[in-house]
């Protein structure tokens, strides 16, 4: 079983960009959701997952990715999933031991930057840089798949 231990926060401030070690273009749609689980197709670049993420509200949750074909990814993006997308600049930022993952929304999402950092232990000590702001973990309206039935520009 795979098991995401990850924790999310808003930014004050971007001091975060010079610190950034790469970017890459995101673009991810849900098939669908039930009580238990989202169900998601995500391309970043040249490749594509299946990604079967449990519904469970808190910093660990069950996650599993499965590789697809680019073509067949962006067919189902197109024809299956839920309108809006998500699409977003993740930025990649090596910081104490951790990396984080810094999340620019675009399109309907666009103003909303999230930054996430999975641990291998949900008590796991880590090092809060000075652009870390309030945690969000635990609020469902920052999670993907509630920004696509409600974007952050209509909060």
């Amino acid at each position: 079983m795979g098991v995401e231990i990850e924790r999310k926060f808003l930014l004050v401030n971007d001091h975060w960009r010079n610190q950034t070690e790469r970017s890459e273009r995101q673009v991810q749609g849900y098939l669908g959701s039930v009580e238990s689980c989202s169900i998601r197709i995500r391309v970043v670049g040249e490749q594509a997952n299946l990604n079967i993420k449990s519904a469970t509200l808190g910093i660990e949750r069950q996650e599993y990715d499965y590789p697809v074909p680019l073509a067949e990814a962006e067919e189902i993006l197109q024809h299956l999933c839920k309108k809006s997308l998500i699409e977003k600049i993740r930025h990649y930022l090596p910081l104490a031991g951790h990396v984080w993952e810094i999340d620019e929304f675009l399109g309907d999402n666009s103003g909303l930057v999230v930054a996430e950092i999975e641990l291998a232990d949900v008590n796991e000590a880590f090092t809060r840089p000075d652009w870390l702001g309030s945690e969000v973990s635990d609020d469902p309206r920052y999670y993907n798949v509630c920004l696509v039935e409600h974007p952050y520009s209509n909060w």
